[in-house]
C-alpha cells in the first residue's frame, strides 16, 4: 500500500494530468472553458468568484513554498522556524477560510438558482465534492496538528517525499510517520490533480498570463484638422441610382 500510494499514485496523477490536457486540447478544444453561468445570475457570482479565486491562489502558493522550498533555504534568508510556522498557520488558515467560503457560496448559488442548477452537470457536482474535500482535509490536517506555539513539521517529512519525486526515487520512509490527516489530504490532492483535465478546472491552464508581458497599447489623439471619418475604401463607393 505504501508503494502504491507514495510511489505509484503521484506519477499516475501526473501522467493523467499531462495526457488529459493533451487529449482535451486535441479533441475538446471548444469545451476547454468554465461554461460560465454569469448570464443567469451575477450578484452572488460577483461576490463569491473573486473570494474563491484569490483564496485558491494563496493556497496554491503556500503549498508550493511549503513543499518545494527546503527549510535550509528559508533559514538562509533569515526566516526562522517560529515565524515561518506562524505565517503558515495564520496565513494558510485565512487563505483556506476564504477559499472554502467562496466555494460554499458558489455551491449555494448553483443549488438555489434554478437556471444555474439546470446548467450544472454531474461532472461539476463531482468536481465540487472533490475540491471541497481536498480543501477541508487540508484545513483539518493543519489545525488538528498545529497550535500557535508549535506545529507539525511537514517540511521534514511530507516535503522531503514531495521533492524526492523529481528524482524518480520516492522517499517512502519519509511518509511513514506522517499523520493520517496529512496522508488523506495528500491522496485527495493527487486525485484532484488527475481529475483537473476532465473538469471545468482545466480553465486554470488558459489564464492569460501573457497579459503581464505584452507591450502596452498606445492610444494617440487625432491630429488637428484630420477628418473624423476615413474616406471609403475602393470598391465601397456609393452608387447613384
Amino acid at each position: 500500500m505504501q508503494i502504491l500510494l507514495w510511489g505509484a499514485l503521484p506519477y499516475a496523477a501526473f501522467a493523467l494530468l499531462v495526457s488529459g490536457l493533451w487529449w482535451r486540447y486535441r479533441y475538446d478544444r471548444f469545451g476547454w472553458t468554465t461554461r460560465s453561468s454569469e448570464v443567469y445570475e451575477t450578484r452572488l457570482l460577483n461576490l463569491a468568484s473573486p473570494v474563491f479565486h484569490y483564496g485558491i491562489l494563496f493556497v496554491l502558493a503556500g503549498h508550493l513554498i511549503g513543499l518545494f522550498v527546503p527549510a535550509s533555504w528559508t533559514s538562509a534568508v533569515g526566516v526562522a522556524e517560529r515565524p515561518y510556522h506562524l505565517f503558515s498557520l495564520v496565513g494558510g488558515t485565512l487563505a483556506g477560510v476564504l477559499t472554502v467560503a467562496g466555494l460554499a457560496v458558489l455551491v449555494y448559488r448553483r443549488r438555489t438558482n434554478r437556471p444555474v442548477f439546470r446548467a450544472t452537470t454531474r461532472n461539476d457536482k463531482a468536481m465540487y465534492l472533490l475540491l471541497g474535500g481536498a480543501l477541508c482535509c487540508g484545513m483539518y490536517a493543519k489545525l488538528a496538528h498545529s497550535t500557535p506555539a508549535h506545529g507539525y513539521d511537514y517540511r521534514a517529512t511530507l516535503a522531503v517525499w514531495a521533492r524526492s519525486l523529481f528524482t524518480l526515487r520516492p522517499d517512502l520512509a519519509a511518509m511513514a510517520e506522517v499523520p493520517v490527516a496529512y496522508q488523506v489530504h495528500a491522496v485527495v490532492g493527487m486525485v484532484l490533480i488527475a481529475a483537473v483535465p476532465f473538469t471545468r478546472l482545466v480553465h486554470m491552464f488558459s489564464a492569460p498570463w501573457w497579459y503581464l508581458m505584452r507591450p502596452y497599447i498606445v492610444y494617440r489623439s487625432r491630429p488637428a484638422g484630420q477628418p473624423a471619418e476615413r474616406p471609403p475604401r475602393r470598391g465601397w463607393e456609393s452608387i447613384d441610382v
